[in-house]
């Protein structure tokens, strides 16, 4: 069977880039609003044409069946910065009215054995064409940057390997994907003070001013001064131990 890949993949384009729209959307309402996104960014891609082949002939997948048995042909990946923030883009994507989800897959909860976390969604999303309606699977990635820092590596890496990495390569990704996660552990148990900061300097400062000090938020402040305390204190033990 001969396929017209053209024809084939133009709904999947589609698809693409009607809900990158949608997702950014969604980032822009919360901005808007004056509140914290859970999503930081957003990126999309059609699968290449000989990565549906390879895939096809590996997975041993008919023609007929592609459509089915190949659920990230359209695939969409929203970064956050915190793992809080991935199980609120969850929730929002289960309460969306214009698409389907058919399949979640937490890789956070449970991780996979080579130390990946994400969170995966598989939705059934409605394509209008010129013809009707067209209804086709996509993979949403949801997953936070330094998680999605370590993945990026590891695909890289993979390629190289083809899959099948020397024991030190693999032992170094896993404990560097237990570093990224604990990264993620340590960002979201001080999430309100970095949020705090954040809405300070992104609606409170004034391009190519000073900042005025009573402006800054009090326990910014405080955190600072307690900061300069522990680093005076150090620098004088530091002193007396020279000495």
């Amino acid at each position: 069977m001969t396929m017209n890949w053209d024809t084939f993949l133009l709904p999947y384009e589609q698809a693409v880039s009607e809900l990158k729209i949608k997702f950014r959307g969604m980032r822009k309402e919360f901005q808007q609003r004056g509140e914290h996104t859970p999503i930081e960014f957003v990126t999309g891609r059609v699968k290449p044409v000989a990565s549906i082949q390879e895939k096809m002939q590996r997975r041993v997948i008919e023609p007929d069946l592609l459509e089915a048995d190949m659920q990230d042909i359209a695939g969409l990946r929203i970064m956050c910065q915190f793992v809080e923030d991935i199980y609120q883009v969850v929730e929002i994507l289960r309460q969306r009215k214009d698409m389907e989800i058919v399949e979640e897959r937490d890789y956070i909860t449970n991780k996979k054995p080579s130390g990946y976390r994400s969170y995966h969604i598989i939705i059934e999303y409605p394509v209008q064409l010129s013809d009707g309606e067209k209804k086709i699977l996509a993979e949403v990635q949801v997953r936070t940057l330094s998680m999605n820092f370590w993945a990026t590596i590891e695909h890289s890496l993979n390629y190289k390997y083809q899959g099948e990495f020397p024991s030190e390569i693999q032992q170094r990704l896993q404990k560097a994907a237990e570093a990224a996660f604990q990264l993620d552990q340590e960002m979201s148990a001080i999430r309100e003070e970095i949020q705090e900061a954040q809405r300070f300097f992104s609606y409170g400062k004034v391009p190519n001013q000073p900042i005025n000090q009573d402006q800054v938020p009090t326990q910014i402040r405080d955190n600072i001064d307690r900061i300069k305390k522990e680093v005076e204190q150090n620098g004088s033990e530091t002193k007396d131990s020279d000495s």
